[in-house]
């Protein structure tokens, strides 16, 4: 009895977690789908088809939503895509990602072995799928495939980037659509004509997204309490007009579940039936967020929250609507029929005012999650370097990027400025949003067989029955080009030539990095003979190099012949996977003997990691270099072969209790390393900041290893200067007009209104010094 009672806690506790996870997801994954309501009807009835007197338009329609719900979101995302996460991570990135682990397909520059040695990068395990000889054999040949034809590894690539730019375009789109969906229900409340209507809900959408753009920088920590609460005030809003419009106008409507009425649908309408489908298709506006955002919650709240609370009421507010449309087939303008039509006069208002704050959270949740997916994009190389502001020191995932922001805002205004209703928002939204679902059925097909090691034959199934129907859809929003669906299409293909560009140049740049890196015997060469002046401090040169010695040392060491008394070659890099554990993130190695003080350190971060600001950052890279020299074996550190690439240590992040710690402080000038203490020889100098090592007591270390840990405290007393290199990238003579035209003016461009390196590690400008070099690619 008393283990029983002891065991309940424990199962109370987790199911509490869940449940409000459950509950906090509504506002942040559900706010976008939630208020879709709002538009389907009026964009499916818009112009391709006119309900007559009978209702086989309007349970036509209503089944097409129904069945879609349920197969699209509930059956393919709910309990498919969503157990295809990448540590906990989704999105498009976390199944290129995933894809890249289990093949060689991964077009990221400087990978190493070491990197396959993370914990997270072999963790993704699936137990309950087992895999015969056969399934290995089709496995092994479509591995071999991927990872012989390079152009195989490009075309998932643009894939991916394809899904993201479309998901930045959905971001532009769905809001917009949102919020002009629920400013239109002012049409009905002020009794406007229509001819006047766009005059005043046109203005009301522009305030409301200037506002909300206007105040991303204050971040959502604030007020994001409130999104869940308004979201499920909503759900339950239309769920009880829903159920009310059933029981009062037409109690048998549900028998336009039936898949039979698609059927007669479309052999009644015909064409203009099929192009209805692209207004159809916005019904599952949103379900990709269950799987972007799945980071921050878990699997099961997030399909807790969708079954049991957004599904219900999704449907019995598309049943209501249908319900009331029924029974008044005299609503022949497109403009009403809409979703406040069906709502009762008495309580128009206040469900005006409760649907725009969901259209505000649903556009919110989306901006997040855009950020989000910038970021992801720039830590892969596959964006220019922006400027990212934690806007919560709790939060680390809450983000603000003013750039983005502010491109964002000036789009989302123009295309509501531009089209000024819904029909033609709704088209342009439409496409945006079955295009990101079909880029994850394809990269999903290859999960299927390449991750979780089922048959070829599974994934041909999932991705024809999936892809028959999104392509369906796709065909439907496509034929609407002029109608609106061009803008998707347009922003996508800008944001793709930026991504691409700056990823074919990023690739570029550093392969003439590594056909021009400096022998390491020329570095150990260097002598006092030859004028090279050692002087205090340590010099920390930063290059994307995991091995060898970069050719813009060279070029420093050449006009200026001196560097640091300890030189550490820093290379920050980014690994396909979302998180690296504090304990792995950095690998340290010697360059040269022992007395040289060169070193080299690579920071490994995922793409989902946060970085610390410049002091953490250096305290952290100090202490790695101090613990690999505790920890390094006596024998390897003369054993060094010139040019044998040097042997790479793991060491941790050191915000965890083991390994060696930093200590400044103002004060004398003595250090401690250990139990011993050590005096400077020169005591008449001023007093100024006090560095002092702590090492565990536990191991013993060597006189030798602890001069060098005092020497690399005397290094970090004199101060950190940062050697960043400022690469001019061209084109070289006889390229083709498409290159020179990307390098010389795409890349160029993009690199001169970018950030600046030092934004990715927060460098402190005054311990900045800039090398300039041109590189012909």
């Amino acid at each position: 009895m008393d283990l029983e009672a002891n065991k309940n806690p424990i199962k109370r506790e987790s199911w509490r977690t869940v449940l409000t996870l459950a509950f906090q997801s509504l506002g942040v994954v559900y706010g976008d789908l939630s208020t879709s309501p709002l538009y389907v009807y009026k964009s499916a009835f818009a112009e391709d088809i006119h309900h007559s007197d009978t209702n086989e338009e309007i349970y036509g329609v209503l089944s097409f939503v129904f069945w879609t719900l349920t197969l699209i979101p509930l059956l393919k995302y709910v309990f498919i895509v969503l157990r295809a996460d990448d540590n906990g991570e989704g999105g498009t990135f976390a199944l290129y990602s995933l894809l890249c682990r289990h093949a060689r397909v991964s077009s990221l520059h400087n990978c190493q072995l070491h990197d396959e040695e993370l914990s997270a990068y072999n963790s993704y395990k699936n137990d309950d799928f087992a895999s015969s000889d056969d399934k290995s054999v089709a496995r092994s040949s479509l591995k071999l495939t991927l990872e012989k034809h390079k152009t195989l590894h490009k075309v998932l690539l643009i894939l991916a980037l394809i899904g993201t730019c479309m998901v930045i375009g959905d971001g532009v789109l769905t809001p917009a659509l949102s919020v002009f969906s629920a400013v239109s229900g002012l049409e009905l409340s002020l009794t406007t004509s229509r001819e006047h209507h766009q005059y005043i809900e046109v203005p009301v959408a522009c305030v409301i997204l200037i506002l909300l753009f206007a105040l991303q920088h204050y971040g959502t920590h604030r007020v994001g309490f409130l999104f869940a609460p308004i979201v499920i005030t909503w759900l339950l809003c239309i769920s009880a007009i829903g159920l009310y419009n059933i029981v009062h106008w037409n109690p048998h409507v549900y028998q336009a579940l039936s898949p039979y009425y698609m059927y007669k649908f479309l052999k009644k309408t015909q064409r203009g039936g099929w192009m209805s489908l692209g207004g159809i298709l916005l019904c599952m506006t949103g379900s990709e967020a269950m799987f972007a955002d799945l980071g921050h919650f878990s699997q099961l709240s997030i399909k807790i929250a969708f079954s049991f609370v957004v599904y219900p009421s999704l449907i019995l507010a598309y049943m209501g609507q249908a319900a009331y449309l029924s029974k008044h087939h005299s609503l022949q303008s497109d403009y009403r029929i809409g979703f406040y039509v069906s709502v009762p006069e008495k309580i128009r208002w206040p469900v005006l005012a409760i649907a725009i704050l969901a259209a505000v959270v649903g556009s919110q949740a989306v901006i997040t999650g855009t950020f989000s997916i910038i970021k992801q994009c720039s830590a892969l190389g596959c964006f220019p370097k922006v400027r990212i502001v934690h806007t919560s020191s709790k939060r680390h995932g809450q983000i603000y990027i003013p750039e983005i922001n502010w491109i964002l805002m000036v789009l989302r205004l123009a295309v509501t400025i531009g089209f000024r209703d819904t029909k033609r928002l709704g088209n342009a939204s439409g496409l945006a949003v079955i295009t990101v679902m079909l880029v994850t059925t394809c990269l999903m097909s290859l999960v299927i067989v390449l991750c979780w090691k089922r048959s070829v034959v599974l994934a041909i199934g999932f991705i024809f029955f999936f892809g028959t129907i999104e392509a369906l859809y796709f065909s439907a929003s496509l034929i609407k080009f002029l109608e609106g669906a061009w803008v998707p299409i347009a922003l996508s293909f800008i944001f793709l030539m930026v991504m691409y560009i700056w990823h074919y140049g990023t690739l570029k740049k550093y392969e003439y990095d590594v056909q021009n890196k400096v022998p390491i015997n020329w570095l150990l060469d260097l002598s006092p003979n030859l004028g090279i002046v050692r002087v205090r401090g340590i010099g920390l040169i930063q290059t994307e190099l995991v091995s060898g010695i970069p050719a813009i040392f060279s070029h420093f060491v050449t006009n200026l012949p001196a560097f640091h008394e300890v030189l550490v070659f820093l290379c920050v890099k980014f690994v396909p996977v979302p998180h690296v554990r504090s304990e792995e993130r950095f690998l340290v190695g010697r360059i040269g003997p022992k007395e040289y003080h060169i070193y080299r350190c690579i920071a490994r971060y995922g793409y989902r990691d946060n970085h610390k600001d410049e002091v953490e950052f250096e305290r952290d890279l100090v202490c790695s270099i101090a613990e690999f020299i505790r920890s390094e074996k006596p024998d390897n550190r003369n054993s060094h072969e010139s040019e044998e690439e040097e042997n790479l240590t793991v060491v941790g992040s050191f915000s965890t209790n083991r390994g060696v710690k930093l200590s400044e402080d103002e004060g004398d000038t003595s250090e401690i390393i250990g139990t011993s203490q050590l005096q400077k020889a020169d005591s008449l100098e001023k007093p100024k900041k006090r560095v002092r090592f702590v090492v565990p007591e536990t191991p013993q270390i060597d006189r030798e290893a602890e001069e060098e840990l005092h020497e690399l405290m005397e290094a970090r007393e004199s101060g950190m200067v940062f050697i960043l290199g400022h690469s001019y990238v061209r084109a070289k003579n006889g390229s083709s007009l498409i290159k020179k035209m990307a390098i010389n003016y795409g890349y160029d461009f993009l690199r001169r209104n970018s950030r600046a390196p030092t934004y990715a590690i927060s460098v402190p400008h005054a311990s900045t010094l800039e090398v300039g070099m041109v590189y012909h690619v």
